[in-house]
């Protein structure tokens, strides 16, 4: 009798270890179609194709999360510019209602891996925007947007720039040194001698 109890004891164990891998094949099987459906139908082969098998769907999912993820880095990096011309056209207000303010006026903000030049000068400036983009690029960095505007007798410079090889990074210390012996007009200069 308890040979037969073994016998059946170990004969349901493999049933149920049976049960558990056909339940988790379907559960699988389920997450899969999910995981396929997500996809946009136009980026899915035509019909005239064989049906897709169970991996090259999942080729497909894995590429257009991919594809999705670069779109959302996109997205963020166009509204960060966004916001930094929003801030910028606030700086613009602020000068403009302050006519006191000592110019050329300089900030950089260091975005991490991104940089922000804001610059703004008179109208007898002492420095080019190319020589500015020069100063950025010869440290480390990579100029992606560079834009001015005249209003009125200023002139607003917001140059972005993004680090070449981000282990190297760009010493931001020695470009905003750089810079500001860059934009600094001359007579301000202490004499030596």
């Amino acid at each position: 009798m308890k040979k037969t109890l073994a016998i059946n004891s170990s004969e349901s164990s493999k049933l149920d270890r049976k049960t558990i891998e056909r339940n988790r094949r379907v559960h699988m099987k389920s997450l899969c179609h999910q995981l396929s459906s997500l996809v946009p139908p136009n980026l899915k082969p035509s019909k005239s194709k064989l049906m897709l098998g169970q991996q090259d769907q999942l080729d497909l999912a894995a590429r257009y999360i991919k594809h999705m993820t670069e779109r959302i880095e996109k997205l963020k990096r166009q509204k960060e510019q966004a916001m930094s011309s929003n801030q910028s056209n606030d700086y613009r207000k602020m000068l403009n209602k302050n006519v006191n303010t000592k110019l050329p006026i300089f900030e950089l903000r260091d975005l991490g891996s991104c940089i922000q030049v804001m610059l703004v000068s008179g109208l007898n400036k002492t420095f080019m925007l190319y020589e500015v983009i020069s100063v950025l690029e010869e440290e480390g960095a990579e100029v992606v947007n560079a834009s001015f505007s005249t209003i009125g007798d200023k002139t607003f410079y917001v140059v972005h720039a993004q680090v070449k090889i981000s282990r190297v990074g760009v010493e931001t210390t020695r470009v905003c040194e750089r810079l500001q012996e860059l934009i600094t007009p001359l007579e301000i200069w202490p004499e030596d001698g």
